[in-house]
């Protein structure tokens, strides 16, 4: 075991091997369908765990570095699949979908931002639990119109989507949401957001704007997980308000404490292992939306912190903050 942890302490030091991995797997996005070098399901697995890794890095953002508990993620997913769908069926000229693609999920991600500042207003001039009641209440007011809107299907859902989310896409996406949420952390501002987590009220004293803060922070979430939900609903071709509901932020939940809170490298690990353990126990059937809800309570009671909570790897850390820890 001390073999193996030294080996990847080592591999962690070398930083100029992330950017050479980071190369390496975009061309693989592109060499895997390309070359037929895994089959249609793992490639819908590889995506699947590309867009999990990005809902759960966004949500990582509150419930991890900021410390608030946010239940409604999937109703932002959902306001992103759906407007990011509607672009591609009924706003853009025919078969010119595949190269306005970015648009539209763009599109999807800042129309939840848009909804995320107007949850958030109302819900950071309270403190505690009320974002948690909020949100829950937002992602059942979202489902709830959904179900009510024919333009967009009603509780039927919404169809006509090309396959426009492939491999190259997702990892594209997935770098740069990791990438923008990690300089985030690690900014000035990002350490405002920490410094919530810890004492709200001293943040205050130390002239912190925490309901800046929190509105950023909260409105960068909802825009990625507004992106996440573009990507999803490219990658079936078809939605409705039911894959939106309260059990879809459970999934997400779980990810986030699962891998970690306040960590990049835990909502990689949360959102690749719970992805992967949905599918070996699909034979279960819906005996496993049973068994998911009961890991997360499980969690909070055993490890509330999750298997990487508050702690990084080496790569996501910048190097100023490497040499002021070792100070």
């Amino acid at each position: 075991m001390g073999i193996w942890r030294t080996l990847w302490e080592s591999l962690m030091a070398k930083r100029w091997l992330l950017p050479v991995l980071l190369a390496l797997g975009f061309l693989l996005s592109f060499a895997i369908p390309l070359l037929g070098l895994l089959n249609q399901y793992v490639q819908l697995i590889l995506m699947y765990v590309g867009i999990n890794i990005i809902l759960a890095s966004s949500l990582n953002l509150i419930n991890g570095y900021m410390g608030e508990f946010s239940v409604g993620h999937a109703g932002f997913m959902a306001i992103g699949a759906y407007i990011a769908s509607i672009f591609t069926v009924a706003v853009f000229p025919s078969g010119a979908g595949a190269w306005l693609f970015p648009i539209a999920v763009i599109a999807g991600g800042v129309g939840a931002a848009l909804v995320g500042m107007a949850v958030a207003i109302p819900s950071f001039k309270t403190r505690g639990d009320y974002l948690a009641i909020v949100t829950l209440a937002f992602n059942m007011i979202v489902k709830s119109v959904l179900e009510n809107i024919e333009a967009v299907g009603g509780p039927r859902g919404f169809l006509g989507m090309e396959k426009l989310t492939t491999l190259p896409w997702v990892f594209f996406w997935t770098v740069v949401s990791l990438w923008i949420i990690r300089n985030l952390v690690y900014s000035n501002f990002g350490r405002g957001v920490i410094s919530i987590r810890e004492d709200e009220i001293a943040s205050d004293l130390m002239s912190v704007n925490t309901r800046q803060v929190k509105l950023v922070a909260f409105v960068t979430s909802s825009f990625f997980a507004g992106i996440a939900g573009g990507l999803f609903a490219h990658l079936l071709q078809f939605i409705n308000p039911r894959m939106f509901d309260i059990l879809k932020s459970t999934d997400i939940l779980i990810m986030v404490y699962l891998g970690g809170i306040g960590s990049m490298a835990g909502s990689i690990l949360g959102a690749t292992i719970y992805t992967v353990l949905l599918e070996w126990l699909r034979p279960l059937g819906i005996w496993r939306m049973v068994l998911m809800p009961l890991v997360l309570v499980l969690l909070m009671i055993y490890r509330p912190r999750g298997i990487m909570g508050l702690r990084e790897a080496r790569w996501f850390v910048p190097a100023r903050d490497l040499v002021a820890g070792k100070r």
